[in-house]
C-alpha cells in the first residue's frame, strides 16, 4: 500500500515517539506503511500527494491562534509549509485527519476561526456526542451515540468553515469533530489516545500549563479508570477506508 504521511510537531522525543507509536498501534499500521515527518526538524513534503494514501497531523504544544510575534521561527516555517500542503489537500479532497492541533490548523486555514476566547478544555476525559450528521459518515456510523475521549487544549474552534459537516460535540466544547468535502476530517479530541497514552503525556507536559502540576498523579489515576475505547476505532476506520495499493 501507499504509505500514510504522519506529520508531527512535538519537540519532546518521548512525547513524539509515544504519539507515533499510538498512530501505528491504533491505525493498524507498521513502520513501513508510514512516512513520519517531525515538522519541527524536517520539511513538509509538498507536491507529492500521489505518493500517499492519506495525511495525518497530530497535536503538540503549538497554538494555531498565537500571534506571529509569539511563534518561533521553526513554528513559522512549518506552519507555512503545512498551509501549502493543506491547500493541495482541500483542492483535491485528499484524505486528511487532523487531531487537536491538526484540527485547529484545518479550521483556521479553511475559513473558520480558532482562538482562546472560549471552549478550551483541561486535560480530562469528556463525553463526546455524535450529531445526526455522523449517523451515515463512514468514520462514525454505528458507533455509540456518546463515548469518552481525551481532550486538553488551550484554544478551540469558535466558528466552523463554510460547508463543514459538524459531526460531534461535547458540553464544554461544541466543535469536536468535522468533515470538509468528503475526505477531509478534523477532531479536537485525541483519536490516538487511550488511558496509558495520556498518562505518558501528563508526565511530559506536567509544567506546560495544561493543568496544575501537583494534580499530575491524580489525573493519571483518574484516566486509568476511564473506558476510552471508541476514539481509536475512528482512527482505525480512517486508515482502513483510505489505504491505497501501490
Amino acid at each position: 500500500m501507499k504509505p500514510f504521511l504522519i506529520l508531527q510537531l512535538r519537540p519532546e522525543d518521548i512525547a513524539s515517539d509515544g504519539e507515533f507509536e499510538a498512530f501505528l498501534k491504533y491505525g493498524g499500521l507498521s513502520e513501513n506503511q508510514v512516512h513520519r515527518v517531525r515538522m519541527e526538524r524536517e520539511h513538509v513534503p509538498l507536491g507529492m500527494l500521489d505518493n500517499y494514501s492519506g495525511v495525518m497531523v497530530g497535536g503538540g504544544p503549538s497554538n494555531v491562534s498565537d500571534s506571529l510575534e509569539k511563534k518561533t521561527d521553526t513554528e513559522k516555517r512549518f506552519e507555512h509549509e503545512l498551509r501549502e500542503l493543506l491547500k493541495e489537500i482541500v483542492a483535491h479532497d485528499f484524505p486528511y485527519f487532523g487531531m487537536c492541533y491538526g484540527f485547529g490548523f484545518l479550521v483556521q486555514n479553511t475559513g473558520g476561526l480558532v482562538s482562546k476566547e472560549k471552549f478550551s478544555e483541561p486535560v480530562c476525559a469528556v463525553d463526546i456526542t455524535l450529531r445526526e450528521e455522523a449517523l451515515d459518515d463512514p468514520l462514525t456510523q454505528g458507533l455509540p451515540h456518546t463515548f469518552k475521549a481525551v481532550v486538553g487544549h488551550k484554544e478551540a474552534c469558535q466558528r466552523l468553515p463554510d460547508g463543514a459537516v459538524w459531526l460531534a460535540s461535547s458540553v464544554t466544547c461544541p466543535y469536536q469533530m468535522i468533515r470538509l468535502k468528503q475526505n477531509v476530517y478534523g477532531a479536537q479530541f485525541h483519536p490516538e489516545l487511550d488511558a496509558q497514552g495520556v498518562a505518558l503525556r501528563i508526565d511530559v507536559y506536567k509544567y506546560a500549563r495544561y493543568f496544575p502540576p501537583e494534580q499530575a498523579e491524580e489525573l493519571k489515576v483518574a484516566f486509568l479508570k476511564e473506558n476510552i475505547i471508541i476514539p481509536t476505532q475512528i482512527l482505525r476506520r480512517f486508515v482502513a477506508r483510505y489505504a491505497v495499493g501501490m
